[in-house]
């Protein structure tokens, strides 16, 4: 059978055998007929708080934070509809609208124009978190570690906070949206590191589909609560971006009924692991480097095989990136084991770390392989092996392990989280 993988901002064909591939999707869910008016409804009668315009008053200060480059989030379509509609209740110049950077690097104004239309970049103020800034930062007591909780100023000073952005299963926060565009999206540097520390990343439960009970989950809750009521305006989506539903109003109860939608699409259960699973970082935005595609691969590895092959199409156009903490991070040590070991050591931090921590644990219980447009040497010096051709080494691989043998293919990697029955 021929399988489009979402890679790029386009699709790469493979050629698999029809009666040993699985192929797991999402459930279909079909975009809204009508996207604006269903956000502008959404706006007018939000879950578990009062409707947004009964929260402006004319001197407010609104600050709307909106999510990176990396994320799938229609910011071209959300932000412009939203701004619209508080157009007629606060004046343009009280509102600022503030990228969810988290720990990544800044978005360039070509960038913006291109997330948030030429149009608002022009016209409002548009600002990139500053992770690393303690002035630009406010501090909201302490992580569980007693690392200052830090939050953007812009966003912890404003008399409205409106935080957007779109839900999907995460791999160790349970779920994106929410309270994550508040923490980590708009935190410290140091705050971020304290939260996504090894101990929080090692849990059981620090993972896909979980937030209640999820340590690291819980405290990126506790931190983005102390900052004061704000209003979210979160959408899920299709592989095609268009927008299946709307979940606007109180922070914790409109993520947490859009979380089960999104449940009941994303999550699809299996019988038993597979020898070979091939999986992809749902294309561009998010496959733009090495860096985001642990995500791909931690979909994967939920259901391969111990020991099983598991192959990422991550196009990878920026790299992984080259001499960001993550690569720099991987290239420190000789093996994936000597990383954990290191991780593991009383008071060693690094920026990025998590992600280094997951793929590691990830090649502890798989072969992993990578289809990308990076240098096989680039890939080798992140202790991962170059796949050129995807359809062949699936095919040798079934071969070498005999009829049984079955490969699970997932085209739109972690939009898809399979499980175990």
């Amino acid at each position: 059978m021929r399988i489009p993988l979402a890679y790029g901002q386009g699709h790469l064909d493979i050629e698999l055998p029809d009666e040993r591939t699985t192929v797991i999707e999402p459930a279909q869910a079909t975009g809204l007929v009508d996207e604006r008016g269903s956000v502008v409804a959404a706006l007018d009668n939000p879950i578990g708080t009062k409707p947004l315009r009964e929260w402006i008053r004319p001197d407010a200060k609104v600050c709307i934070a909106f999510t990176d480059i990396t994320r799938a989030t229609p910011n071209d379509r959300l932000i412009p509809w939203l701004l619209e509609f508080l157009a007629p209740l606060v004046p343009r110049e009280n509102i600022t609208l503030l990228n969810q950077l988290g720990t990544h690097r800044p978005n360039t104004r070509a960038e913006l124009e291109k997330m948030l239309t030429p149009e608002v970049v022009a016209n409002y103020r548009v600002l990139n978190h500053e992770p690393e800034n303690d002035a630009a930062l406010k501090q909201f007591g302490t992580t569980r570690d007693g690392t200052p909780a830090l939050i953007n100023r812009h966003l912890a000073d404003a008399d409205v906070r409106i935080i957007t952005g779109f839900i999907e299963p995460h791999f160790f926060a349970g779920f994106s949206g929410g309270v994550k565009g508040i923490m980590p999206g708009c935190a410290g540097l140091r705050t971020v590191m304290s939260n996504h520390g090894f101990d929080n990343i090692s849990s059981p439960k620090a993972t896909f589909g979980i937030n209640q009970g999820n340590p690291l989950w819980e405290e990126l809750r506790d931190i983005a609560l102390r900052v004061g009521p704000s209003f979210l305006c979160n959408v899920t989506l299709n592989e095609r971006r268009a927008i299946t539903g709307v979940f606007a109003g109180d922070l914790i109860q409109a993520h947490k009924a859009g979380t089960e939608f999104v449940r009941g699409s994303a999550m699809q259960r299996v019988k038993a692991p597979f020898d070979v699973v091939v999986t992809t970082n749902s294309g561009y935005p998010l496959d733009m480097n090495l860096y985001q595609g642990v995500k791909g691969l931690s979909a994967g590895a939920r259901i391969v095989a111990p020991g099983g092959l598991l192959i990422l199409a991550a196009e990878c156009s920026e790299g992984v990136p080259s001499k960001s903490p993550f690569d720099q991070l991987l290239r420190s040590v000789a093996t994936p084991e000597e990383l954990l070991t290191r991780l593991a050591s009383p008071g060693f931090i690094r920026p990025e770390q998590w992600q280094a921590q997951i793929q590691a644990l990830i090649q502890r219980r798989a072969e992993v392989r990578v289809y990308s447009s990076l240098p096989g040497e680039v890939l080798e010096a992140c202790h991962l092996k170059p796949c050129r051709d995807i359809g062949a080494e699936v095919r040798s691989r079934l071969d070498q392990l005999g009829p049984e043998a079955r490969v699970a293919v997932l085209p739109q990697g972690p939009l898809t989280i399979p499980y175990l029955a």
